[in-house]
């Protein structure tokens, strides 16, 4: 049986494709998968749900935290190494597979360290830390962009897995209504929940029938709609979820999207939806930042930075492109251009054939 080990997690962005890529080597493979993460990451809730075996180790951050968090985490590392050498060990799997968070580093390390082959995960433009570090010992890589592949040996620019209804969704209707989609994953985004609500009077009154579905994110849920309500906004033309379960649906209902621009462009991608993405400031490595620029150079979205985000930027950004369908039109097709259909059969293959040697 094939045996395959899965390392890494913390956010959604790193534990969700990892589920997938999992769910096809068990599904469509016969392998028997398991994972290896951290105590602080949603692998400690989703690697469970989803039915595989998950051990912890010790690791943390490295970037954009205090020194005595930088400290911790050193000394931490070497004890995540040998308790990965020690995983590697018992249950020894063919392949390691890397998705990058806390736990790739010391189990991806243990792999290369034991002589078992390595895939390197990365859907980001530019790798995280733990990915260009390790770039040159892995086996091979599955990458999202073909500018990322110099960062490793062996790397195929696969895509990302993102769920087959959204390559399928339908063109939407001519004469539908507008429609805005708000979203920034399964939190929010603070500066879209903060800047929406100043703006939303305005732009409905500018944009004839708009609509506005905003995904806030639980934690803001309460304080968004209180805005939005404060607003003199139409009521009957917005609504704010604090998350939006069928995103299918919702992509296929929208005109514009405005995001973030981490995991959320693949779909993007996927569906053909134009957008005007607003990085993660904070996010490590400027990550986000860097993604947003493929989309942009290749004319499939628009970017504002976080630090010129104001109602006045936003209302400009959003209301210009609301109003110019024929941009809309060819930014969807430039964006369905970048998407990769069949990217989770061929990271299963690579997993499979890195097994067989």
């Amino acid at each position: 049986m094939l045996r395959v080990l899965i390392a890494g997690g913390g956010t959604g962005g790193h534990v969700i494709p990892a589920l997938a890529i999992a769910r096809e080597l068990r599904d469509a493979h016969g392998a028997d998968v398991r994972f290896v993460g951290t105590a602080r990451g949603l692998e400690t809730r989703l690697v469970p749900e989803a039915g595989f075996k998950l051990a912890l180790v010790r690791s943390g951050q490295l970037k954009n935290v205090s020194l005595a968090t930088r400290l911790r985490t050193m000394l931490d590392l070497p004890l995540g190494v040998v308790e990965c050498v020690r995983l590697v060990r018992e249950f020894k799997p063919q392949v390691v597979v890397g998705v990058g968070g806390y736990a790739s580093g010391p189990g991806m390390l243990a792999a290369v360290l034991l002589r078992v082959p390595t895939l390197a995960y990365e859907p980001n433009a530019v790798p995280g830390m733990t990915n260009r570090w390790l770039g040159r010992w892995v086996s091979a890589a599955a990458v999202n962009f073909e500018q990322t592949a110099k960062y490793f040996r062996n790397a195929e620019a696969t895509g990302v897995p993102v769920r087959a209804e959204i390559f399928a969704l339908p063109p939407r209707p001519a004469g539908a209504p507008p429609r805005l989609l708000v979203t920034a994953g399964s939190n929010g985004a603070l500066v879209f929940n903060e800047t929406m609500p100043k703006i939303a009077a305005e732009l409905l009154e500018s944009v004839p029938g708009l609509t506005i579905v905003h995904q806030a994110g639980a934690r803001n849920l309460e304080t968004t709609r209180a805005a939005y309500a404060g607003s003199g906004a139409d009521p009957a033309r917005w609504s704010v979820e604090a998350f939006l379960a069928d995103m299918p649906a919702q992509y296929g209902a929208a005109d514009l999207v405005l995001a973030r621009s981490g995991s959320t462009m693949a779909e993007l991608c996927a569906a053909g939806k134009p957008s005007l993405l607003v990085p993660f400031a904070a996010a490590a490595d400027d990550h986000q930042r860097k993604n947003a620029e493929v989309l942009v150079e290749a004319g499939a979205a628009a970017m504002l930075l976080q630090r010129d985000v104001t109602p006045a930027t936003l209302l400009e950004g959003l209301r210009g492109l609301l109003l110019d369908p024929e941009r809309r039109a060819a930014m969807a097709v430039r964006a369905k251009s970048l998407a990769r259909p069949g990217a989770l059969e061929r990271i299963a293959a690579m997993v499979v054939g890195l097994a067989k040697g």
